[in-house]
């Protein structure tokens, strides 16, 4: 069962106490994980036994995601608001200075706050922020139809979709390279996650214009492709490579846009190497 924590974060309407969830296990460093857009911090739960055998796990759900409360109004969802919140969070859990380890949306997050040189360690899995205008355009559309097929589909229908391999695949293949793989709880949860994000259009909206151009000298950097990531194209981790030089760039063969459940033991050596 995933805890939850109040810290108060500043506005322009000044202090305003937010609520976060999230799920903590195991002993060692630090490491902070973030989620992508519409999911949740069960999206870590295949590799969450495996690192928090060597490190002290912290799988967050983002604000407006899961079940951490929205943003309050008048708060943007951009970069800076976003990484201000997660440095709140931070303090209020006592880690200073952790690994992060983001995927997607939460990919780009790890790399803010590595620039920022608020963490030891970044791991970024298909980080956002590497795109063409029109592969952002064809990712948002992808999202936008996800989060449209979430909303339309009654949970009765979710369920019984979610009892076969195939049906999983109809509801997660976007995401997933093996979406049989995933269990029918976790279809089923993701997609109610996906449908009930308060953050998602605002989440979007900000992105609109982002491009992570900048190096994050200082910092040790791992970026982490899936082969088979239908929703941020592979060739965007050599954009990645490019803006970042000392960057190790890793393929994850057989891997979708969330490789987690993919292949787990490749992403947990990923993520427990890149947090060394």
């Amino acid at each position: 069962m995933a805890a939850e924590i109040s810290f108060p974060i500043e506005t322009p309407r000044g202090s305003h106490t937010l609520s976060v969830a999230y799920e903590r296990a195991g002993k060692g460093e630090p490491l902070l994980l973030l989620h992508g857009i519409g999911h949740h911090w069960q999206a870590w739960e295949p590799v969450l036994g495996i690192l928090a055998a060597e490190r002290d796990v912290i799988a967050v759900d983002l604000p407006g995601f899961g079940t951490s409360r929205a943003l309050p109004e008048g708060v943007s969802y951009d970069l800076a608001a976003v990484r201000s919140v997660l440095g709140a969070l931070c303090e209020a859990l006592e880690i200073e200075r952790p690994h992060v380890a983001g995927n997607s949306l939460g990919g780009l997050l790890a790399l803010e706050l590595g620039r920022e040189k608020l963490v030891r360690s970044v791991t970024a899995l298909s980080p956002a922020g590497f795109w063409s205008r029109s592969e952002r355009r064809y990712a948002f559309l992808a999202l936008r139809a996800m989060r449209l097929g979430a909303e339309s589909m009654p949970l009765p229908l979710i369920e019984r979709l979610s009892r076969s391999a195939a049906g999983r695949a109809a509801l997660t293949s976007s995401i997933y390279a093996r979406p049989g793989r995933r269990s029918p709880e976790a279809a089923v949860a993701e997609t109610l996650a996906l449908r009930a994000a308060t953050g998602f259009h605002q989440t979007l909206a900000a992105g609109r214009d982002i491009l992570f151009t900048d190096d994050v000298p200082d910092v040790p950097v791992t970026i982490g492709w899936g082969t088979r990531d239908r929703l941020l194209l592979r060739r965007q981790g050599i954009r990645a490579k490019q803006a970042i030089p000392k960057a190790r760039l890793v393929r994850l063969p057989g891997c979708g846009h969330v490789p987690m459940n993919d292949d787990p033991a490749l992403v947990a050596r990923v993520l427990l190497d890149g947090s060394r």
